[in-house]
């Protein structure tokens, strides 16, 4: 038998990747996501005692989400409108597997999906849809999402406990709208999965710089919300974004996993079939010659793309170079220069000044991003010094270089990111071994 803290690991990590499906499949029972997460705890709760005694089962996640939906089903005899409630939800919730739901002829069949699209209510503010759907689809705690928004945890803390309590006492519909009410909450439901790929793509903290099952749930419920939207524009763009960004994975880390840089990777090990997904997604959202041929011309069309399909663009040009120095990086400034005028922010800006700094050496790119450094959303925002300290050493300030990869170290919450910063750091002051 494995061994308890061994036994203790394997329970935690289940339970962060199945967590979402557990919240989702307990949630279409008691239509409420806060007593749905609760329940998904006591589940973990029970895991924690039977597990270590007797090993952990072949599906951890079915059981998972058995013992949640059982306690579920508890919970909802005990209620006096335990038989309203067997009506509203159609099957005999104790006993047998539940049946297909009828469904519209746009509907779709996915618990995470209705999640999104609860948890994206417009009952809600943008900040409290965020915060509850990365902790409800994504499994974070508070501390990372407080992270990678740059706020303290006391305020996600209430945002999330806010967001439940309004979603009860609103007696919001687990479900996936149609119509105006789907318009509505479309933006938002883009950028939670843009979020919850994110923290896939790059941890905000922990051992590990990747974390692919959020990626995949993410990638998988883009997918979903272009076959159920085929013809909204944004929806493709952020498929083809994620779909380009996953393809670059596997040479995203070293074998032990360590980081490694983007002009450093091996392109070989980039997933072409992603690639080409990227391409097809990103020529159904319109933009791929439009979007292309007006970076070079130097101003964007009637109707220009929306974020994610610039961003979906700028990728492209990644995937397209066969070798970091065949890089369009000219087209990449300029379409980082139309991103910022489309969706303005302190990160859209930096990253321009790494695309200028390629395109244009990096002094001009050192000045973008020195006036950056009054912005509070970036104060603590590790990538700002990396960049930085990156251009200064191209600059041959290597002292300069050597304190901002320090200070980006200091700030990230990875511990992967930290090594290769502090090594960064290392080699700009000439330290040897």
């Amino acid at each position: 038998m494995e061994s308890r803290p061994t036994t203790a690991r394997a329970i935690e990590t289940v339970f962060r990747m199945e967590f979402p499906r557990v919240v989702a499949a307990v949630t279409r029972v008691v239509r409420d996501v806060g007593i749905a997460e609760e329940l998904a705890q006591d589940a973990l709760v029970a895991a924690l005692e039977q597990w270590p005694r007797e090993g952990v089962p072949d599906h951890p996640g079915a059981w998972l989400t058995t013992t949640a939906r059982r306690r579920a089903v508890d919970l909802v005899r005990r209620r006096e409108n335990y038989a309203r409630k067997l009506q509203e939800i159609g099957r005999d919730l104790a006993d047998v597997p539940p049946p297909q739901e009828p469904a519209a002829p746009e509907d779709i069949d996915d618990d995470l999906l209705r999640l999104v699209f609860t948890a994206c209510h417009p009952v809600l503010s943008p900040e409290a849809r965020t915060a509850l759907t990365l902790r409800l689809l994504g499994g974070l705690t508070t501390a990372e999402i407080a992270r990678a928004f740059l706020v303290p945890e006391a305020t996600v803390a209430q945002r999330v406990v806010r967001a439940k309590r309004t979603l009860a006492t609103r007696n919001v519909a687990f479900e996936v709208p149609y119509g105006p009410d789907r318009e509505a909450r479309l933006g938002s439901v883009l950028d939670v999965i843009y979020l919850v790929f994110n923290e896939g793509y790059a941890a905000t903290a922990g051992d590990d710089l990747l974390r692919p099952a959020l990626c995949e749930d993410a990638l998988r419920l883009a997918r979903q919300l272009a076959a159920l939207m085929p013809k909204e524009p944004e929806v493709h763009g952020l498929v083809s974004l994620l779909e380009f960004q996953a393809s670059r994975t596997a040479a995203r880390t070293a074998p032990d996993g360590t980081p490694v840089l983007l002009k450093d990777q091996n392109r070989r090990r980039w997933n072409r079939m992603l690639v080409a997904r990227g391409i097809t997604a990103l020529d159904r959202a319109g933009a791929t010659s439009p979007t292309l041929g007006f970076a070079r011309a130097g101003g964007p069309p009637s109707g220009a793309p929306g974020p994610y399909a610039l961003q979906a663009a700028i990728a492209a040009c990644h995937a397209h170079a066969y070798t970091y120095e065949e890089t369009d990086w000219a087209a990449i400034a300029t379409l980082y220069g139309l991103l910022a005028a489309r969706a303005p922010s302190p990160v859209v800006e930096l990253n321009r000044a790494v695309a200028v700094s390629m395109a244009e050496g990096p002094a001009p790119a050192l000045e973008i991003v020195d006036a950056l450094a009054a912005e509070p959303a970036l104060r603590d925002y590790h990538l700002l010094p990396s960049v930085r300290g990156d251009l200064l050493l191209r600059l041959g300030r290597t002292a300069e270089a050597a304190a901002e990869f320090t200070r980006a170290a200091e700030l990230t919450g990875n511990a992967r990111e930290r090594e290769l910063l502090r090594a960064r750091a290392g080699d700009a002051r000439g330290d040897s071994g």
